[in-house]
């Protein structure tokens, strides 16, 4: 990929296992990479990491689910936005919103080493940002594909091989 990557990472956890900012920010530069290598723009995300509270509260208010989730993603809106930019500004992919606690004590229960978990889901939103979902066997396929591909080119086992 030859675009630049700007990643405003926003830390307002109270865990102290938060990978740095700047590994977020490569983590997610190496997922765009792979998942749109030919793509020469600037790229502009957010990622916040959240306690539970605030990601239970997102996820009612958006998903209709009353507890906190692993991660959001918020796409940005591609269309909106074109009309207001020229060639030269960033090209807004949208916001990713982890949830701290619940990703080190979903890598506790599984029995994952944690750095792998929070690599996953920023994965994970990353590709759901870039448009990859799973609401039918097949997307999930293809997207839980891409995943595993990304994630063993830093030698992380597929986490859907033993489902």
């Amino acid at each position: 990929m030859n675009a630049v990557v700007n990643v405003d990472v926003q830390n307002v956890s109270s865990i102290a296992q938060v990978p740095e900012s700047e590994l977020i920010s490569d983590w997610i530069r190496e997922v765009l990479s792979v998942a749109r290598p030919a793509e020469d723009a600037v790229v502009e995300m957010a990622v916040r990491i959240v306690d539970e509270d605030e990601s239970r509260a997102l996820n009612k208010r958006f998903r209709h689910v009353d507890r906190p989730t692993n991660v959001l993603a918020f796409p940005a809106d591609d269309l909106e936005l074109a009309a207001l930019r020229d060639d030269t500004e960033g090209h807004a992919l949208g916001d990713l919103v982890i949830c701290g606690p619940v990703v080190v004590r979903e890598a506790a229960e599984q029995e994952k080493d944690p750095r792998n978990h929070w690599l996953h889901l920023l994965l994970h939103g990353t590709l759901h940002l870039l448009g990859y979902d799973h609401e039918n066997a097949q997307d999930a396929a293809e997207m839980e594909s891409l995943e595993a591909r990304i994630l063993g080119l830093r030698g992380i086992a597929d986490p859907y091989r033993d489902r």
